[in-house]
């Protein structure tokens, strides 16, 4: 596995690192503030009833299906060709499609467009975090995807708390606003991004590889017991952010109020994914992906319970702890999958991560609402009951495939 590289400057590093955070957070808030409206946007009304519910989860289905059918392209492009170069072409791209958005209301058109976004989400998410495994030392990679983790979720939750207030205060006929404010935080965050790395030299690792052997190096079993299990926590998450803004107003809920939930959730968030990078790199990825998972399991507990006896304090203080511990599998995950991959196939082993991301949002759309939509609560204990044993089976896997490899290998490493 590659370390960082070693004839790097550290002003360079600083510069490269700190051009993939800004430019995530950015593009994150964006996306982030156009999601939370997009339902109303859509279907031109406030709430969702169940003739709508199925409509919108299907264009905004679009995006991810464009991100996981097309992410593994950008993978390579950016180990052939350069990480920075595709990073930027994502961004510009998807600030054009923002603005387009705000033309016009019709389905057809919005999921094409929504298409298009999630090949420009791919193209940042793989090429941000190759840019981190190269610049990154094994030692500190933890703390570095733990930064990442910080800016990209509190950019979506910080942009998607800022949408829901736009939600309450603007009429729906002004709603398309948002899209054009979503277009101009783009380029401020492409600039931004560009101006840090200016001077830095391109890295192509890959370039002159066969696409057949970059590919190989990426696509192994390791790879993938780390990555499936975004597929499902993204289901959830995928089924609770489109519709959680709609819910809120249809219950009667303040929105100025969860916006202000959801946006101390995203300090939170800066303050605690470093920290927990740090603990993956002293304790181990393997033990900190495995509290995380403990965490997103008991989510789903507590969120059968919620449904089922309301939110009352205890249930509510019991849910707020496992998202808590759920927090701490991104950045032990995002370094175990940085210390597998290898520099010349680095980015088309991120695309992995994005295509699994993007899949498991696509699936939590469509099947969360149709399940919703024809079994009403029945069907979320069983979406939520489905996605914890799915958790709990990939981490058995994964932890009897690292003792086998342990077994086979020549020599027993030091405890």
């Amino acid at each position: 596995m590659a370390a960082a590289d070693p004839d790097a400057p550290d002003e360079t590093r600083r510069r490269a690192l700190g051009a993939v955070f800004s430019a995530t957070f950015f593009v994150r808030f964006a996306f982030g503030i156009t999601l939370a409206v997009f339902a109303e946007y859509l279907t031109g009304q406030s709430g969702l009833t169940g003739s709508n519910v199925a409509v919108v989860g299907l264009v905004s289905g679009a995006a991810p299906v464009g991100e996981f059918s097309t992410v593994l392209f950008s993978g390579v492009l950016a180990d052939r060709r350069g990480r920075f170069p595709v990073l930027f072409g994502g961004i510009a791209g998807s600030a054009v499609l923002f603005g387009l958005v705000a033309t016009t209301r019709s389905s057809v058109p919005l999921a094409a467009i929504n298409f298009l976004f999630g090949i420009g989400a791919g193209a940042i998410l793989a090429a941000s975090l190759a840019v981190i495994g190269d610049r990154a030392g094994a030692d500190e990679r933890g703390f570095e995807m733990g930064r990442f983790d910080a800016v990209n979720l509190f950019g979506w939750i910080g942009g998607f708390a800022f949408g829901l207030a736009l939600l309450g205060v603007l009429p729906n006929s002004l709603l398309f606003t948002s899209f054009l404010l979503g277009a101009a935080i783009l380029v401020v965050g492409l600039a931004g991004a560009a101006y840090l790395v200016r001077g830095i030299p391109r890295r192509a690792p890959g370039r002159g590889r066969p696409i057949g052997e970059i590919l190989r190096t990426a696509f192994r079993l390791r790879v993938l017991l780390v990555t499936l299990p975004w597929l499902v926590i993204y289901m959830l998450i995928g089924f609770a952010l489109v519709f959680v803004g709609s819910a809120a107003k249809t219950s009667g809920l303040p929105l100025g109020y969860l916006a202000a939930a959801i946006g101390a959730g995203g300090a939170v968030l800066v303050i605690t994914q470093p920290r927990f990078g740090r603990l993956a790199d002293r304790f181990g990825r393997t033990p900190m992906m495995t509290i995380g998972v403990v965490g997103f399991v008991a989510v789903m507990i507590c969120a059968a319970l919620l449904i089922t006896y309301g939110p009352k304090l205890p249930l509510l203080a019991a849910t707020g702890g496992s998202i808590l511990a759920a927090l701490v599998y991104g950045p032990a995950a995002l370094a175990a999958l940085a210390d597998l991959s290898l520099t010349v196939s680095r980015a088309t082993t991120m695309a992995i991560y994005s295509l699994t991301i993007s899949l498991g949002m696509w699936l939590g759309l469509i099947g969360g609402s149709q399940l919703f939509d024809r079994f009403g609560n029945l069907g979320l204990y069983v979406f939520f009951g489905a996605i914890g044993v799915a958790l709990v089976s990939l981490t058995v896997a994964r932890y009897a495939v690292e003792t086998r490899e342990a077994l086979n290998a020549p020599t027993t490493p030091a405890r």
